[in-house]
């Protein structure tokens, strides 16, 4: 037997090298797979690319990241990972070589052959054993009838025979399934003794299943039964070692010696713990004296080296994050000494402290016990935590962005590592089904504002990655969820919304294809996953990911609706008799309708089917969704993302193209009005009549019917004011088309005449989209409180409010302030607040209308009643954005003439217009060419004029700001040279050096004073009055060059005319400072 064990061996390992010989002559190293050891500890074999479940084309090896499993990729995901062109390589064959197939069949049966002698050679040797260790009733008894089968024939198991079999198992190996037989022993067992030796054999389970709490509590029951039960004892030393509890270790393997004095294991493990707790005390010993330095370091007074004092305080960050340091921070004077750091009123010094606290916060309570927190049922300790997580995952996010490298003495802060710990466990927290409705909201309202990068100036997008990679199927997981089906898990009305918004910031952070085709193919297997093999509940689930999809990326979404048998299967669903499983259906039917090979699909299969779903369902959640998706009429030419709805706004506000017959998009807006009044029906089901709404508004005469209806118009500000925030994006297009507030371009009336030339179709407005109606439409949203319903979904914190949401609530606000009177209005209501932020977050293209609206209201309002307190000081920046190159003409203007107020306002208000870095933009329009912009940039910077540091600039050197001003200021345009000579006014009374400068700008100087004194307007005469009264104040030079001109005639002559006193109070002023400088001769005829 041995001899033929030995020949069999010595086969088996030629034929199963052979098959590796002939694939390596054809394999490189970028197709081989090397074993590797996984993050999470475990050992995975290596393996050729491709292997028999990868698509022919995933030739390569690819590893994302170090914490991530390695697999089979394409050569363009290659390419992408490793930045190697591998286009030059020679491509090899398919690594399915056909001539080791028959080895592998052949090695299979060696291997069976191998496996069935030994287990005979097994069973001969070990017989006996073995019928003493199975249970009565399954020994095969050579005896007559009775005794061991007749207790067999009952089926009746003993918790001894439980244990033996629990005993045998465990020293087989299988220690999950020596736990499940002493816990079924002791549910058979009533006597102490025997319990106290399986809660015994339970925690070495428990120990070798690493599950210490446990093993803790097994082993605790066990010495509450016997005392002296040393196995116990030892068991519940080893779990308290590794939960961390030393001193309680010790104490149990002390009490182990005393009872076993000789037993040697027990002396072992008794001096390895007191070797482990002194290294323990020597590093708390080193960290406390560490932390203790850093501090003295901070907090000395005397102490003027600020790099060493960087240094301190991202050492102290770093100890922070360490058990010992947060036990430092907490338990001893730490506290006190970072609120002595906050005191010291240092930047560096208070970001330090709060950048300590809550890295000392996160090591002292741990992320699991965070994410805990987060997950519970009271919502507001569920916020709570979620503000607290926010506020650490800044801190970290911020420690990623600095670098302190290089630098001696400081501790380098690696971030990366408590952040991705933290997501982990909020990516864990999304599928665990002991957590909160509301812990997963506020759980995925994390994930969005803190993984994706907040600019796409941001080159790193690794962060992005490695949440696909470790939580892309958690995050689908709770996207599939069906409401009300056997276990789902729990969600709110805004989940979906907020899963589908993850999965599009997640998808639009991706920087090249082979990452965004790794994110279609995560996708496309979680579908096939609940599509194929899981019958109608798994259906469901996949129905209802490919609608999380769509609503989020949709490019992803299309993808996977292409997959087969998946728009069958919405179809087939929709005629279901369950509600809820029509609900999934018609939903998903409606967000797949966007394309027209999609609509021509539906319109061909479903358009019966939905219109039977409406006439004859009596559930108005139902026939909402399917009047919303169906189409009515024939000749429809495309469906669109809310079927009927988008339909009867094919032609958008083209009056000429009508695609339902007269009439019928009326009937349908007032069934949405209906259905949208109905406060019976809940708010989830009326969602979907705004969503009806939002498309049929594209229609005048809907506009018209809508605005008059108060109640449909209060009914969806309510709303919008509800916790169901998915609501928005639909109530911001019904009142962007209501306000024809869309973007809309005049043709060029060259192509208008080739279009009737071509018999083409020429666009055509409708009579009531004409700017009256508008106006008058406008008017009665403001009357009904449009503005409050604005405000309080700018204010929402929820992800429904996505970037294109705001882009439309700001174009719906700019249209409300186009009339100046009823900018007052908008501001009473809380618009200019809810319009600051709009302007400094979301789309190019919305933060630019909302700067805009908040112009308009600067310009006609007094901006300190508008902007109260310290927000006036926050308009500024949006302001500043106005002044952009890539903005329009008329964008120009309104952001130079609200600088314009506000640089008149404080000094505060102009520096923070320097701060913005305005002044250069504000000059560069002073060469505009347009005139009201030009003469808005003048007046910007006469304002500006009165702050120090721009009066220096028109100083520099190489400068020719100057020039510009005494050049402007004899222009022939009147309000230009008011403007013009109104800043030479400021700049020669507040900054004299500048009056020695103006001769030496221009030879045209005294021409042009001459002509503002001669001027018929009052105020340039004032003006010029009062600039050459400063610059003959300034410098006797310059006194002397004015006088030598006709200038002393025509002071003479304006210091004697009674009808301007201002002019003639200056002109006597100057003429006066040169008499000081003997100049000219008193005028005995005047006092």
């Amino acid at each position: 037997m041995k001899m033929l064990d030995g020949h069999l061996l010595r086969l088996l390992l030629i034929t199963a090298l052979f098959p590796n010989i002939l694939g390596s002559v054809l394999v490189q190293n970028l197709h081989l797979c090397e074993g590797y050891v996984g993050p999470d500890g475990r050992s995975h074999p290596g393996f050729y690319c491709p292997r028999l479940t990868d698509p022919p084309g995933h030739r390569y090896c690819c590893q994302p990241s170090l914490d991530a499993l390695k697999s089979c990729c394409s050569q363009l995901a290659l390419e992408a990972l490793t930045g190697v062109n591998l286009s030059s390589l020679e491509s090899p064959g398919l690594l399915r070589n056909p001539l080791a197939l028959p080895f592998v069949g052949l090695y299979g049966l060696l291997v069976l052959l191998l496996m069935a002698i030994d287990l005979c050679h097994f069973y001969r040797t070990r017989r006996c054993h073995l019928r003493h260790l199975l249970p009565c009733g399954c020994r095969v008894s050579r005896g007559p009838p009775g005794g061991h089968l007749a207790a067999g024939a009952h089926g009746q198991v003993t918790a001894e025979q439980l244990r033996a079999r629990g005993n045998a198992l465990f020293q087989a190996g299988d220690h999950g399934a020596a736990l499940a037989a002493y816990t079924e022993a002791l549910s058979l067992s009533d006597a102490v003794s025997e319990r106290a030796v399986l809660h015994r054999n339970r925690a070495a389970c428990y120990l070798k299943l690493e599950d210490y709490s446990k093993a803790e509590a097994d082993a605790t029951k066990a010495i509450e039964a016997d005392g002296r039960d040393v196995k116990a004892l030892f068991r519940r030393s080893q779990a308290l070692q590794q939960l961390g509890h030393l001193d309680q270790a010790v104490s149990d393997l002390q009490r182990c010696v005393s009872l076993e004095p000789r037993n040697k294991a027990f002396q072992e493990a008794l001096r390895a713990l007191g070797s482990s707790m002194h290294e323990k005390m020597k590093a708390m010993s080193c960290t406390d004296s560490k932390v203790e330095q850093m501090f003295q370091i901070l907090l000395d007074l005397d102490e003027k080296d600020a790099d060493k004092k960087q240094k301190a305080a991202q050492n102290l960050i770093v100890l922070a994050r360490e058990e010992a340091g947060a036990e430092k921070i907490f338990q001893s004077d730490g506290v006190r000494l970072l609120m002595q750091l906050l005191d010291t009123a240092k930047a560096d010094l208070m970001l330090a402290a709060l950048r300590t606290l809550t890295t000392a916060i996160l090591a002292e309570l741990g992320a699991p016990r965070l994410a805990a927190v987060l997950g519970v049922e009271h919502e507001q300790v569920s916020l709570a935590a979620c503000n607290l997580l926010h506020v650490i995952f800044d801190s970290l996010k911020e420690g990623l962005q600095k670098e302190f490298r290089g630098k001696e003495d400081a501790v380098v802060l690696d971030s990366s590592r408590d952040l991705k710990l933290l997501i982990k466990h909020l990516l864990e927290l999304l599928v665990l089904e002991g957590a909160s409705a509301h812990g997963r909201d506020n759980a995925l309202n994390l994930l969005i504002k803190v993984v994706p990068r907040k600019s796409p100036k941001e080159t790193n997008n690794s962060l992005s990655l490695w949440v696909i990679d470790q939580g892309l199927k958690k995050i689908l997981e709770v996207g599939s969820t069906v409401c009300g089906s056997s276990g789902s898990l729990p969600v709110t009305e805004n989940t979906r919304m907020s899963t589908s918004v993850l999965l599009s910031k997640l998808y639009e952070d991706l920087k090249c294809d082979a990452e965004r085709e790794n994110f279609h193919h995560l996708c496309e297997d979680y579908v096939r996953s609940w599509f194929e093999g899981h019958e109608l509940p798994g259906k469901l689930r996949a129905i209802q990911t490919v609608s999380c999809l769509l609503q989020g990326p949709s490019d992803a979404g299309n993808r996977v609706l292409e997959l087969e048998g998946i728009m069958d299967s919405v179809l087939s669903l929709c005629a279901s008799v369950s509600e809820a499983h029509q609900l999934v259906a018609v939903e998903a039917l409606i967000h797949a309708a966007d394309k027209a090979k999609r609509a021509s699909f539906i319109t061909a299969n479903g358009v019966n089917l939905l219109k039977e779903i409406y006439k004859h369902s009596e559930r108005d959640s139902i026939r909402i969704r399917a009047l919303v998706v169906s189409v009515v009429g024939q000749g429809a030419v495309g469906l669109g993302p809310r079927g009927l709805c988008k339909l009867g706004s094919a032609g958008g506000t083209d009056f000429s193209m009508k695609q339902f017959a007269e009439g019928s998009t009326m009937k349908l807006a007032k069934q949405c009005r209906k259905w949208l009044c109905n406060e019976a029906i809940d708010a989830g089901t009326r969602r979907w009549a705004v969503e009806g709404l939002a498309y049929l508004t594209f229609d005048a005469d809907v506009k018209e019917e809508f605005v008059e209806d108060k109640a449909a118009m209060q009914a969806m500000f309510h709303l919008a004011k509800s916790e169901d925030r998915s609501v928005l994006y639909a109530v911001a297009s019904t009142l962007v088309n209501c306000t024809n507030s869309y973007d809309h371009e005049e043709p060029d009336p060259q192509m208008l005449e080739l279009a009737k030339y071509a018999k083409q179709h020429i666009p055509e407005q409708h009579p009531k989209d004409k700017p009256e109606f508008v106006k008058r439409r406008v008017r009665k949203l403001l009357t009904a409180g449009v503005v409050s319903a604005l405000a309080c979904m700018v204010k929402s914190e929820n992800p429904a409010l996505t970037n294109s949401c705001r882009e439309l609530i700001s174009r719906v606000f700019l249209a409300l302030v186009e009339e100046a009177e009823d900018r007052g209005g908008v501001v009473a209501q809380g618009g200019g607040k809810a319009l600051i932020p709009l302007s400094l977050e979301g789309t190019e293209v919305g933060q630019t209308k909302a700067a805009q609206a908040l112009a308009k209201i600067t310009i006609t309002s007094n901006p300190e009643m508008a902007f109260p307190g310290e927000r006036i000081y926050e308009v500024v920046r949006p302001l500043v954005s106005l002044l952009h190159l890539q903005r329009t003409g008329l964008e120009n203007f309104e952001g130079l003439m609200a600088l314009t107020n506000l640089a008149g306002i404080s000094e505060r208000l102009r520096q923070k217009i320097l701060k913005e870095r305005a002044v250069p933009m504000i000059e560069g329009y002073m060469f505009e060419e347009h005139e009201l912009i030009r003469l808005a940039a003048t007046e910007c910077m006469c304002n500006m004029a009165m702050s120090k540091e721009v009066q220096e600039m028109f100083l520099a050197e190489g400068s020719d700001r100057l020039k510009l001003m005494v050049l402007y200021s004899g222009e022939e345009d009147e309000k230009l040279r008011r403007a013009a000579s109104g800043t030479l006014a400021m700049l020669t009374a507040l900054h004299p050096p500048i009056c020695k400068r103006i001769p030496q700008v221009t030879v045209h100087w005294l021409e042009i004073l001459q002509a503002l004194l001669l001027s018929p307007s009052v105020e340039l005469q004032h003006r010029g009055a009062v600039v050459v009264m400063n610059m003959m104040a300034a410098a006797r030079e310059v006194a002397e060059q004015l006088i030598a001109s006709e200038m002393l005639e025509i002071l003479s002559v304006l210091a004697k005319d009674k009808d301007k006193p201002r002019v003639a109070q200056a002109a006597q002023e100057s003429l006066a400072q040169a008499v000081a400088y003997g100049l000219i001769k008193p005028n005995p005829g005047h006092a």
